[in-house]
């Protein structure tokens, strides 16, 4: 089944119970014990920026922050659980029930679907009963519940399953790409992962194989490179459908800033987009680059390189997170903060 396919609003959501009166919360504004501290460690949780705001948790409380620390939106009323906003809305739960939040912090569309995901290219994917929709940010459905499965908008398509086919419609809710695939992914530089049978290929967006089916598993284009995988090995195609880099590792991510982490005997390095190692694999975890810098685990202390592989930021976090709109959440002695490059 494409369950991985449907991006749901509950995965990476910030949870709490029901509080009917919360205390005020406060933001401690206390002195930073290091510069690269932009907002200090003092949180139960913390997600990344996007859009100009964090989602942060002190105690029981939920709020959105700005990159100085101060709170931008407090909702106003309790749910039990909150997305980061996405095209200016977030997701909330309340009950067994999703609906949105705007950035007043009021009810921009109330709790009722049985799942959701974030707005994306103007629509957001709803559930009711079994089947999935879409809606507009003001609430109202622009596409029916009819789908057992879907992608969600992405180049202005989104995949869907009727039966036991997938295929592709475009905003307006008609077929762009008949159903007569076995599985398939979202758009992603004017490509889309797609199944026949029990192999991946990619197609071009008038359903066209541009890269036939031939691999075990096939993923969505980043920064031009698309993973790909053959039995257990890992590899990356182009835009023009050649084979780019053969499978070769026990996994690899996307390409970022340029280089792709990948897994090489048990370790970790990156490479570029010859195939050629730009950093050996010699970590014992790390995450991709974004801004010029990838967090890395080094004797069980996360810190920052930069992309020529040189300690940016020493090994210091309990974890560490991706620079999203210049700052990156690490924890430290329990407790979320927010960093700035040095």
């Amino acid at each position: 089944m494409m369950l991985r396919f449907l991006l749901l609003a509950t995965l990476g959501f910030a949870t709490v119970s029901v509080c009917s009166h919360p205390p005020n919360l406060t933001i401690e504004q206390r002195a930073i014990a290091s510069d690269l501290f932009a907002i200090d460690h003092q949180f139960d949780s913390a997600t990344d920026f996007a859009e100009g705001t964090a989602l942060v948790q002190l105690g029981r409380e939920f709020r959105y922050i700005d990159r100085l620390g101060r709170v931008m939106v407090t909702p106003k009323q309790e749910f039990e659980a909150y997305s980061p906003f996405s095209e200016g809305l977030a997701v909330v739960k309340l009950g067994d029930q999703y609906g949105f939040l705007n950035r007043q912090g009021e009810v921009a569309i109330p709790p009722k679907f049985e799942r959701v995901t974030r707005f994306r290219e103007g629509f957001a994917v709803v559930q009711m009963g079994r089947l999935y929709g879409f809606i507009k940010p003001t609430g109202e459905v622009a596409i029916a519940p009819q789908y057992q499965l879907t992608s969600g908008f992405s180049n202005g398509l989104a995949a869907v399953k009727r039966g036991e086919k997938y295929g592709y419609i475009d905003a307006s809710g008609r077929t762009a790409i008949s159903l007569r695939f076995d599985d398939a992914w979202q758009f992603s530089h004017g490509l889309a992962a797609a199944k026949i049978g029990q192999k991946w290929g990619y197609i071009n967006q008038t359903g066209q194989f541009v890269v036939q089916p031939q691999f075990d598993g096939a993923f969505n284009f980043s920064d031009s490179m698309g993973r790909v995988r053959l039995g257990n090995q890992w590899g990356f195609v182009d835009t023009s459908g050649k084979i780019a880099i053969a499978p070769q590792y026990q996994f690899a991510s996307d390409f970022s800033n340029g280089l792709a982490l990948v897994e090489q005997n048990d370790r970790w390095g990156y490479i570029q987009k010859s195939g050629k190692f730009a950093i050996a694999p010699q970590y014992q975890f790390a995450g991709s680059f974004s801004d010029g810098l990838a967090p890395v685990k080094i004797k069980e202390k996360w810190g920052y390189i930069d992309t020529t592989g040189k300690i940016a930021i020493a090994p210091q976090f309990d974890e560490a997170g991706d620079f999203k709109e210049g700052l990156a959440r690490v924890q430290l002695n329990e407790k979320w903060g927010y960093i700035r490059k040095p």
